[in-house]
C-alpha cells in the first residue's frame, strides 16, 4: 500500500467544475474578512506531504500548483493548478489531518490564508459557501481515493499491492528492504514503513487526528462513533455545544461495515454503511466537531466534576467534559475455536466490505450468523463468489432477519442456508484453507475448502470500561432512565430522577446499541443520539 497524491487535473464534466471551483468576485469579498493577505515568492511551499493541514489558500493573484509525491506508481507529475478564485484543501482539513500532496507558488503570488476555525465558522454561517467548500472537498478527495493514490484507511485514498501479481511489487521489497514476512505492511506518505501496524499506528502515522488541548473542559465528549455517536456529534455541534467523539476503531461501528442497508429512510436504492458513516463524519466535523480515531476510553473518573475520560495513551491522556454521551455500541461475538486468533484477517473477517468480495470473488464462501447483517453480507457476497454457505445456528432465519433479506436469501441460486449448524474447526497454514462445520448437535462434520469465513454472530456491549461507575442490566448494558431501580439510584445526588436516556450518573447519557432495551437498529440509533443533545442542553442548564 502506498500513499500521497493530490487532486487530478484529469476529471472532465460539471464535476470537475465542482471539485475546482473559481469562486466569483462577490465570493471572495465575502471571504476576506475570515482570512488574511499572504505575498508567497516563487517556489514557495506552503504545504508538504505529512504536515498538518491547519488552513486552506484562496489564490488572488498568481498560481500554486499542487504536485504528486513520487512512488514506484506514480511519478511526480502535476497534478492540479490553482489559478486566481481556486482555494486549496480537501477532506482532509475539516478533520484536521495531513497534507497528502505538496503545494507551492509556481510564480510569484498571493493568497488569501484562511484558518481551519475560521473556515468552519463560513461554512457554519454562509450556506453558499459552505456548499462550494464541503462538496469540493469531498469529490476531491473521492477522486484519490478513484485512482487508488494517498495513504490508507477507510475512506482514505491508498493504493493496495498484491506481492504475488503487481510487477513492482519486487522493487518496492528492495526500496524499503522488506522480506515477505514482513507482510502485511503500509507505507505510509511514501516514505514511513509500517510492518503489520495497529490502529492506532496507523492512525497516528496518518496523522487522523486533531492536537487537542488537554486543559480544556468540553461540554460534550462522545465516546463510540457509530451511528448514534455521530448523530449525537452532528446535532451538538450545530446547536453551538463544544464537542469532541472518541471512537476505538473507524467511524460507523457495525453499522459500517454493513455492505448495503436498504431499510434506512430516504434511500431507497439503499446505502451501504461506510458510505453512510463517511458522510455523518464529513457533517459532524463541518459543524466542528473534533474527533479521535483509534483512541480507546479505558476508564471514566465518576467521582469528581468535569468528568474525566482517560484514553489508552496513559494516565495524562484524559478529557474534561461536563457531559458524556456513551455510544460504544456492541463487540462482536467470536467463533468458539481454539485457534481463531490465527486466522482473524487472514481468512476470517467481522466484515464484508468490497475489499472482501474482490479477495474471495470466484470462490466459495462462508457467512456465519442468521441476523440481518449476515443476510446483507450474504446476499452482497452473492453477486461474486461461486457460492455462499450460510450456517445458522437456530432452525432458521424468520424470527432474526427482515422479510425481505429472507426472500433475496431464499430466491439466490448461489446461497445455500444450513440451519443448526455452527463451525468446530479452522484449518490452515498462515491462511484459512478449510473449515469443518457440524449440522445438529450430534451430526457429523463436514469438512468444506473454504478459505474465507464472515462471522456475523450478534455482539456483546462494550461496557467493560464503565464497571463500578454505572448501573448496567444483567447483559452488561447501560441502564437508563425508567429502567432504573431504587437500588441503582442510591447515590443519585440530584432532586430530579433521571432524564430518560440519563444514567446512574448525572450528565453521563447512554446511546444505541449500548444502551438497556434499545432498538438494535441504525434509524433509533441517530434517532436516540438526537434525542440525548436535547438532554444535554438540559444538563448543561441545571
Amino acid at each position: 500500500m502506498t500513499s500521497s497524491t493530490v487532486p487530478t487535473s484529469s476529471t472532465a464534466g460539471p464535476q470537475k467544475n465542482e471539485a475546482f471551483p473559481q469562486l466569483t468576485a462577490v465570493q471572495l469579498h465575502r471571504l476576506e474578512p475570515h482570512g488574511h493577505r499572504r505575498k508567497l515568492a516563487q517556489g514557495e511551499v506552503v504545504g508538504e506531504p505529512g504536515q498538518p493541514v491547519t488552513k486552506i489558500f484562496v489564490v488572488v493573484s498568481g498560481q500554486l500548483d499542487a504536485f504528486t509525491q513520487k512512488t514506484i506508481w506514480v511519478s511526480k507529475d502535476l497534478a492540479i493548478s490553482f489559478t486566481p478564485g481556486m482555494f486549496t484543501g480537501e477532506r482532509s482539513v475539516l478533520a484536521g489531518g495531513r497534507f497528502l500532496g505538496r503545494i507551492a507558488a509556481v510564480v510569484p503570488s498571493e493568497v488569501l490564508e484562511i484558518d481551519r476555525d475560521e473556515l468552519l465558522q463560513v461554512m457554519a454561517t454562509d450556506t453558499e459557501l459552505s456548499d462550494i467548500f464541503l462538496r469540493a472537498f469531498i469529490l476531491r478527495r473521492l477522486q484519490l481515493i478513484d485512482r487508488q493514490q494517498g495513504d490508507v484507511v477507510n475512506g482514505h485514498p491508498y493504493k493496495m499491492v498484491d506481492l504475488d501479481s503487481d510487477a513492482a511489487s519486487q522493487e518496492l521489497l528492495d526500496r524499503f528492504h522488506l522480506t515477505p514476512a514482513d507482510i502485511p505492511v503500509v507505507i505510509c506518505r511514501g516514505s514511513v514503513v509500517l510492518k503489520n501496524p495497529t490502529v492506532e499506528r496507523l492512525a497516528e502515522c496518518l496523522g487522523l487526528n486533531p492536537t487537542l488541548d488537554r486543559a480544556q473542559i468540553w461540554d460534550v465528549v462522545i465516546v463510540g462513533a457509530g451511528p448514534a455517536g455521530l448523530g449525537a456529534a452532528v446535532y451538538a455541534a450545530s446547536e453551538g455545544l463544544n464537542v469532541v467523539v472518541v471512537e476505538a476503531n473507524a467511524p460507523g461501528g457495525q453499522a459500517g461495515t454493513s455492505s448495503k442497508i436498504e431499510n434506512y429512510l430516504g434511500f431507497p436504492l439503499g446505502i451501504s454503511g461506510q458510505e453512510l458513516a463517511a458522510r455523518a463524519y464529513d457533517q459532524a466535523q463541518k459543524f466542528g466537531a473534533r474527533v479521535l480515531i483509534a483512541k480507546h476510553a479505558i476508564r471514566l473518573n465518576c467521582d469528581r466534576k468535569p468528568y474525566r475520560v482517560l484514553l489508552g495513551d496513559g494516565e495524562d491522556d484524559v478529557l474534561l467534559t461536563r457531559a458524556i454521551i456513551i455510544a460504544t455500541g456492541v463487540e462482536y461475538r467470536k467463533l468458539d475455536v481454539g485457534n481463531l486468533a490465527q486466522f482473524e484477517n487472514a481468512g476470517v473477517y467481522y466484515a464484508a466490505t468490497q475489499m472482501e468480495r474482490r479477495m474471495c470473488s470466484d470462490e466459495e464462501v462462508a457467512v456465519v450468523g442468521g441476523a440481518n447483517s449476515a443476510g446483507q453480507a450474504a446476499v452482497f457476497l452473492a453477486e461474486t463468489a461461486q457460492r455462499v454457505h450460510m450456517l445458522i445456528r437456530s432452525g432458521g432465519l424468520s424470527s432474526t432477519m427482515s422479510r425481505y433479506l429472507i426472500s433475496r436469501i431464499d430466491a439466490h441460486p448461489r446461497i445455500v442456508q444450513h440451519t443448526r449448524t455452527e463451525i468446530v474447526a479452522l484449518e490452515g497454514n498462515g491462511h484459512l484453507e478449510r473449515v469443518a462445520w457440524r449440522s445438529g448437535r450430534n451430526g457429523p462434520v463436514e469438512t468444506q475448502n473454504v478459505r474465507h469465513v464472515f462471522t456475523m454472530t450478534g455482539a456483546e456491549p462494550s461496557t467493560k470500561w464503565l464497571t463500578g461507575c454505572l448501573s448496567l442490566d444483567d447483559k452488561g448494558f447501560v441502564k437508563t432512565g425508567p429502567a432504573l431501580t431504587p437500588d441503582d439510584l442510591v447515590h443519585w445526588p440530584l432532586r430530579r430522577q433521571p432524564y430518560l436516556l440519563e444514567t446512574s450518573l448525572p450528565g453521563v447519557l447512554a446511546v444505541g446499541d449500548v444502551r438497556s432495551g434499545s432498538t438494535k437498529r441504525v434509524a433509533s440509533a441517530v434517532g436516540e443520539g438526537s434525542i440525548a443533545v436535547a438532554t444535554v442542553h438540559q444538563v448543561l442548564a441545571d
